[in-house]
Order: structure tokens, then sequence, then C-alpha cells
């Protein structure tokens, strides 16, 4: 293969997308060893940009391996399409990661692997669109295609749709993401995420590694969603809602926040103090609190 990703110069990095453009070579390597893809495996690639990562994640995959690009900007689609007019095994795809369908692309009952260099303007909101497709897969209990697979309402045992997602992202949402109870960064984004995932920060990025410059550092981040989930809430939109409400107002406790959701008795039940903020609980407690309140 011989395709390169054309100059960053090329196109002016748009505002409105929140592009900035990857360019250097020891961050890219570094990027790919994080991933690590192997032969016969389909990887997903939001927001490739111009293709800087896309080449040396595609060199590393092989010609038994394939490789899906779902890119936003019509330009960069054009100069995608011109790039990796030859290559077979690249799918690109026009559309809006945000919105977008992932299970049509789990076509061989392998999970997806998932990479991208996210638009820090819409990495929250794209992280619980994907967990939320996980979710929705494994309670599905089958990969698309796989019609024999047992269908499970609990996703206890459900093979997942994302095998792994590594991400370029604001090195903020990765430690909240990544953050323990009783940090200052522990919240809402870090008790979803591990609900769902084994979350790993593996390094730093300057932004002298990216054109234009951002203001802030970056940080890759690994997510790997749980095949046995450690905790299981009885219903996922109670534990988002006890979740959303705990942390609705961070300086206030967890009797004044789920007054609505939760009695005080209840709460002492489940040896929770509701003198406590919500920063202080661990993910088994506001599971806990979920189930509590599915079974009152």
């Amino acid at each position: 293969m011989n395709t390169k990703p054309v100059s960053v110069n090329s196109h002016r990095a748009r505002k409105r997308f929140g592009q900035n453009f990857l360019h250097d070579e020891n961050i890219i390597a570094r990027i790919v060893r994080a991933v690590t893809p192997r032969a016969g495996e389909h990887l997903v690639e939001i927001g490739p940009g111009q293709g800087a990562l896309t080449q040396p994640l595609l060199e590393a995959l092989g010609e038994a391996g394939q490789l899906s690009l779902i890119e936003i900007d019509r330009d960069l689609v054009s100069i995608l399409e011109k790039t990796f007019a030859r290559t077979t095994n690249v799918k690109l795809i026009q559309a809006d990661a945000l919105s977008f369908d992932f299970l049509p692309l789990a076509t061989n009952k392998q999970p997806l692997r998932i990479v991208g260099n996210l638009p820090y303007n819409i990495s929250t909101p794209l992280l619980f669109h994907l967990l939320q497709q996980n979710l929705d897969h494994q309670q599905a209990g089958q990969i698309v295609g796989d019609s024999s697979a047992a269908r499970s309402d609990s996703a206890q045992g459900a093979a997942p749709l994302f095998s792994d997602m590594h991400f370029m992202l604001q090195q903020e949402v990765v430690q909240r993401i990544c953050a323990e109870p009783g940090s200052k960064q522990y919240g809402r984004l870090s008790v979803m995420t591990q609900y769902f995932c084994q979350t790993e920060s593996l390094f730093t990025v300057p932004p002298s590694a990216f054109s234009p410059q951002p203001k802030v550092l970056s940080a890759i981040v690994r997510l790997m969603p749980h095949q046995q989930q450690p905790h299981v809430a009885h219903n996922n939109k109670t534990f988002a809602a006890v979740v959303k409400t705990a942390f609705a107002q961070r300086r206030k406790t967890l009797k004044n926040n789920l007054r609505a959701l939760i009695v005080d008795s209840a709460l002492r039940d489940l040896d929770i103090d509701p003198g406590a903020r919500a920063e202080t609980l661990p993910l088994a407690d506001f599971v806990a609190i979920s189930n509590a309140i599915d079974a009152s």
C-alpha cells in the first residue's frame, strides 16, 4: 500500500467541526502501538481528517483487515476518496458520528474496534452515544447477522459491539472519565463510563502535535466495554437518572439531590449516608440506589 495522507496545509481547519489535525509522527506511531491493530480486525476511525492516523492503522491491519472511516466534512471526504481510491479494504462513510448507527458495520460476528481524534465540543455526547449503542447491542444479545445468538435483557454474557475504543480527547475529559471517588474530577461522566467500561488513561499529547494548535493538552484514553459487568442495574434508565440527579448540584448532599427519588431511610438501609455528596460514592452505591428505587 503506497497511499499517503495529504499535507495538513491543503485543507483549512473548520472551527465549527472542532478540527485540529494531528501531524506529529512520533505521537501517531505511539497511538498505533497503543491500539495494536491486528490482521483481520475491523477498525472504525471516527474523524479521520486528512488521514494522518488512517494510513499507519491501515498498514498495521494488512490486506486481511477492514477500516471504516466516519467523516462529517464533505471536503475532507473528497480528499480521503482520492487518497484511498485504490485501497479496497477502506470504507469511507460521510456521516455525523453523533447520530451514526454503528451496528450494521459489525457483519462478521466480530466486535468492532473504535479509534478517533474527537472534536472537544462533541466528545462527551459522542461517548454516551457509543455506550448506548453498545448497550442496545448487548441487550439484543447478538452481532448483526448472528440470528442464532441468545437474547439477554440484562446484557450479561452478550458479546459487546465494541471490543475497545481508543480516543484522543481533551486531557480534562480523560481525567474525568478515569477519576476515582473522592476526587474533584469524579462526576457523572466518570460513573456512567465506568459502569459500561474499564477505563485507562494512556498518555498526554501536547498542542504542538496538531495544526492548528489547540489551547489545551490532549490525552489518549482506552475504553474496554465490560463483557461481564461488575455491577448491574435492573433498569439502566433509572440508573442514568440517579447518576444525573445526584450530580446535578455537586455541593449538595444526596439527601437534597435525590429527595424526589429515594427517602433517607432507604439510603441508610443501603449503608449509604444521606449526608454524603455524590462525588464520594463508588459505582456500586449508585447501582444499589437505582435497584432500590426500582424495587420499591
